[in-house]
């Protein structure tokens, strides 16, 4: 444990260092200092105090479970903690450096482009000079091959427009590539926040699973009840009138208990009801990020392939069963069918 000057954290003053031999002990307040404990080390003792008591507790607990990891020779969490952030963070400097380079290829392309354009100038700037030089000599020639030589000339000059264009198609070419770079980095950045979308989406519908089984796990409990419960009365109905009135004081109880279970029921109707309705909402989230990360994923695709997209992990389908969707496997729900029919016999046997 490192402490400091003041609260800052930025002069540091010591470090604690804690091993088998350390040990932590509670004091009572004194001279004004409340929230006090000890730690004790092989060479020196630090007093220590805790903002409120359950500071305090929660500092002694932590101490006190160092202490007894370092007895047994296991890393501290903190330390593995620290190494799995430290792998976290070289992961995300490679990613970091792959796009680097990849931004590195592209800006060597465009340079490769417009090295080609640069040729392509020169090509025409020597071609305008020959086609100068060769006007120069057709005028020196005979003035019966003045037509010839004028043939030759517009044939230049079609010449010379065309490489014209050409450049201009190379410039033109030039900037729909760097406009689709921008694009597909736009694209990169918003299908990354669909894919976080989408993860925060299954998060939340995992737990309106988990609240939904359990809900449904205490109705059926409920109706076991109310079931046992109704048998019960049955009984008592088919008994001797001799009997009949020293058990209706029995029966009037029964019938309150059984009341307050349909209550009951009737709670955990309305529960299961508003869980089914946060799942139905969730399950919609779901399908939105799912729809648009599909969508980007086939903008993505459509840029020749430029960004190679994270799919996320498939989950296996959920069932239905009469209470409403659930999150059962095909095992869970013929363990229950089988529970429900031996509970069905028995109840017929009686």
């Amino acid at each position: 444990m490192s402490y400091y000057v003041s609260e800052d954290l930025k002069d540091k003053k010591g470090d604690i260092i804690l091993d088998g031999n350390c040990c932590v002990e509670s004091l009572p307040d004194r001279d004004g200092k409340k929230c006090l404990f000890l730690v004790k080390c092989v060479e020196k003792s630090y007093e220590i105090s805790a903002s409120d008591k359950k500071k305090k507790q929660e500092w002694i607990q932590d101490v006190q479970t160092v202490v007894n990891l370092r007895k047994m020779g296991v890393s501290s969490p903190h330390r593995d903690a620290q190494q799995k952030r430290k792998a976290l963070r070289q992961k995300l400097q490679a990613e970091q450096e792959e796009m680097e380079r990849k931004m590195k290829e592209l800006q060597t392309s465009n340079e490769m482009k417009q090295l080609e354009l640069e040729q392509v100038r020169m090509q025409l700037k020597e071609a305008a000079a020959r086609a100068a030089l060769e006007e120069k000599k057709r005028h020196d020639t005979h003035i019966e091959l003045q037509d010839h030589f004028r043939e030759e000339l517009e044939r230049e000059q079609m010449i010379r427009q065309e490489m014209e264009e050409k450049v201009a198609q190379k410039s033109s070419e030039l900037e729909q590539y760097l406009k689709r770079v921008r694009e597909l980095e736009e694209m990169y950045h918003r299908l990354q926040e669909a894919l976080d979308d989408e993860k925060q989406a299954r998060l939340e519908e995992e737990k309106a699973r988990l609240l939904q089984t359990r809900l449904l796990e205490a109705e059926a409990t409920k109706r076991a009840m109310l079931e046992n419960l109704h048998r019960e009365q049955e009984m008592m109905i088919k008994m001797t009138e001799a009997e009949k009135k020293e058990l209706e004081t029995m029966q009037e109880l029964k019938e309150k208990a059984l009341q307050e279970a349909m209550q009951q029921l009737e709670q955990l109707e309305k529960e299961r009801i508003a869980a089914l309705e946060q799942y139905e909402h969730i399950k919609c989230n779901l399908e939105m990020a799912t729809s648009k990360t599909r969508s980007w994923k086939d903008k993505v695709a459509q840029h020749e392939g430029l960004i190679r997209l994270i799919q996320p992990g498939s989950k296996n389908p959920g069932l239905i069963t009469n209470w409403g969707p659930a999150s059962f496997t095909q095992g869970e729900l013929q363990e229950r069918e089988k529970n429900w029919q031996e509970k069905k016999n028995a109840t017929s046997l009686e």
